[in-house]
């Protein structure tokens, strides 16, 4: 029997590049990480492409030496609420830790993002491994590796309790009668856990899709877990093809033996197209990307996830 599979395309908005060397083409604008415009361009660009979704990435720490999106870029639920309301169709996902956020924050913002845009956010769910994080968020250390997961995984169930507060017809909002609101209907969270105790109710409706979809990009044993545990959708960062189908089938493995189906689980590979008129060109332009890149700077890159963050990216 044949199966008929869907192919996903998601388009990662990044302003003037998460490298060294991006900002520096000719028909780049310099200030497009700080231009909404441009965002708005592109986006609309995307979906005219038929793509399904637009990606913006994020981090909460930066040094002088940082790529040059991060030095100067827009926050990203503020950037997509902008987005939403020049786009019809495409999908609007944002990045944003649950080391350094409050979950009823989160659930509101994305919440909120989701009505917005009449059910087309997407939460892209990090850790943050940059320990330099920490001390914009009034810590002395970042948090342990094992502890940033299992605070992740409560961090979810808490944001998808709170977006259930209400049921879908909560809201009579009957004039005549003088009800707004069927009591009933409206459902306190009570969560305590090991990491966040939260009452609720939110105070924000179900949306259009119901919830915000959740993406996740772990490779480590603990990031594939919480990826199986939680995610609609992973962003794979597989060099080969067969790396590539390994994490597949481990993705998979791990979902089914957390009692899921594997098959709700969407897998987004990341490409690096290089765009030309013939295969020719193509290659040569990769060529030409390839010797200008700065050893010095793809060291700084590398670092940025190691300790001492206060002299690297």
């Amino acid at each position: 029997m044949t199966v008929q599979r869907q192919l996903h395309l998601g388009a990662i908005l990044e302003g003037v590049g998460t490298d060294q060397h991006s900002w520096r083409d000719p028909d780049l604008p310099g200030d497009a990480s700080v231009d909404i415009d441009w965002y708005i361009r592109n986006a609309k660009l995307a979906e005219e492409a038929k793509f399904d979704l637009v990606f913006i990435v994020d981090s909460p720490f930066i040094t002088p030496d940082t790529a040059p999106h991060f030095l100067n870029r827009l926050e990203p639920l503020t950037l997509l609420s902008a987005v939403a309301t020049h786009t019809s169709r495409i999908g609007l996902v944002g990045t944003l830790t649950t080391s350094y956020w409050e979950p009823y924050n989160v659930a509101r913002q994305f919440g909120s993002l989701d009505h917005i845009s009449r059910g087309r956010a997407g939460w892209n769910v990090v850790t943050t491994g940059l320990e330099g994080a920490a001390q914009n968020y009034g810590r002395e250390e970042h948090f342990l590796h094992a502890d940033r997961y299992a605070r992740a995984q409560e961090f979810v169930d808490v944001v998808r309790g709170l977006w259930d507060s209400y049921e879908d017809d909560a809201f009579p909002r009957d004039k005549a009668s003088g009800v707004f609101l069927d009591k009933a209907k409206q459902h306190r969270l009570d969560h305590k856990g090991d990491y966040f105790s939260v009452a609720g109710p939110l105070a924000l409706t179900r949306s259009r899709q119901g919830q915000p979809v959740i993406f996740q990009a772990g490779d480590s044993s603990e990031g594939r877990t919480l990826d199986a545990s939680i995610a609609d959708g992973t962003f794979a960062a597989a060099q080969d093809f067969d790396s590539g189908r390994r994490y597949y089938a481990d993705l998979k493995s791990r979902a089914a033996t957390l009692g899921r189906n594997p098959d709700h689980i969407k897998v987004l590979p990341g490409l690096f197209p290089v765009l030309a008129d013939t295969d020719e060109e193509a290659q040569r332009l990769a060529r030409e990307q390839q010797e200008t890149l700065d050893i010095g700077k793809l060291l700084v890159q590398l670092g940025r996830a190691f300790p001492n963050g206060d002299s690297m990216a």
